[in-house]
């Protein structure tokens, strides 16, 4: 069984076969050092629904089984669908660093595993009707959405603009930094939007005069995260619905007007079109009819020989 293992590459020695997902989980954690601080605390903080289920268990005995019966838990317990799935990432992560490690032969954290709170919490598709009517619902951070459904920024990057990072006479936005004032992580996150003169002057309605931050309370103060998402709660139109997923909307919009692939991996930010195509390549499914149409018109405009 050994020697089968070292073949497949797949061989972890006995003494770390001995290693507990507490022990593993201060070892990654370890490796964790050089993030940032706010992302250090998120990872502490997700681990520690691990450690509570899993943290006495070796590595090598927690099994598929025990992660799909443990998103079922919690989706008992009544945490958003976007909460299980953000702990069963955090799990997949812990336990994929674990196999590249030698630590673990294989993840434990496999598409069997996902459930149905997995692909709740994936992407709500709003409407156009429903980003309208959340616009107004928004009333004075009316922007946010704005911001989120026609430019198709993130949540921290929406709390972290600037006046400064908008050209409002040639209708570019280009984020700097996330909420309080963090640089972005990425090249990517800090490339230029193009955006339409008709959004550039639905957003100066919003600014208020002298104002550094485009999104602001009532009283001209930064908003943070957790005010867009608390009033988000209590006005989306379905309970699966997030404010992400007005980013999910820009993608599709743009395609739904017929922006390529690559038009739309630029204006989404990503590093590369696979992830574009990875999340959106279903909304870009031709029928044969037009598949057919296409390929008949470009016969049709040679004329009979």
């Amino acid at each position: 069984e050994v020697t089968a293992d070292i073949v497949k590459d797949e061989y972890v020695s006995p003494s770390d076969q001995a290693i507990t997902v507490d022990q593993w989980c201060d070892m990654w954690l370890a490796t964790q050092a050089g993030n940032r601080e706010s992302t250090q605390r998120q990872a502490k903080s997700d681990l520690e629904r691990i450690r509570a289920r899993f943290g006495h268990l070796r590595l090598k005995d927690v099994r598929p089984l025990m992660v799909t019966t443990w998103g079922s838990e919690m989706k008992a317990e009544g945490l958003a669908a976007s909460t299980v799935a953000k702990y069963r990432r955090r799990m997949a992560q812990v336990m994929n660093a674990a196999v590249e490690n030698r630590m673990l032969s294989r993840s434990p954290v496999t598409r069997s595993t996902t459930t149905e709170s997995d692909d709740q919490g994936e992407a709500f598709w709003y409407t156009t009707e429903q980003v309208w009517a959340l616009y107004e619902a928004y009333g004075e951070l009316g922007a946010a959405v704005l911001l989120g459904a026609f430019a198709g920024l993130r949540i921290g990057e929406v709390c972290g603009l600037r006046t400064s990072d908008v050209d409002w006479q040639r209708g570019i936005i280009t984020p700097a930094v996330q909420w309080p004032a963090l640089p972005l992580k990425t090249e990517e996150s800090r490339k230029s939007i193009p955006v339409p003169l008709e959004l550039i002057d639905m957003l100066n309605r919003h600014v208020r005069p002298g104002s550094t931050w485009v999104v602001t309370d009532e009283v001209g103060r930064q908003v943070g995260p957790w005010q867009i998402q608390r009033l988000h709660r209590g006005v989306r139109p379905d309970e699966r619905a997030r404010f992400h997923d007005l980013r999910h909307y820009f993608a599709s919009m743009l395609i739904a007007q017929g922006a390529s692939i690559i038009e739309v991996q630029h204006r989404m930010r990503h590093k590369k079109a696979s992830i574009t195509l990875d999340v959106y390549s279903h909304l870009m499914r031709d029928s044969d009819e037009s598949t057919r149409s296409k390929v008949g018109g470009v016969i049709a405009a040679r004329g009979v020989a």
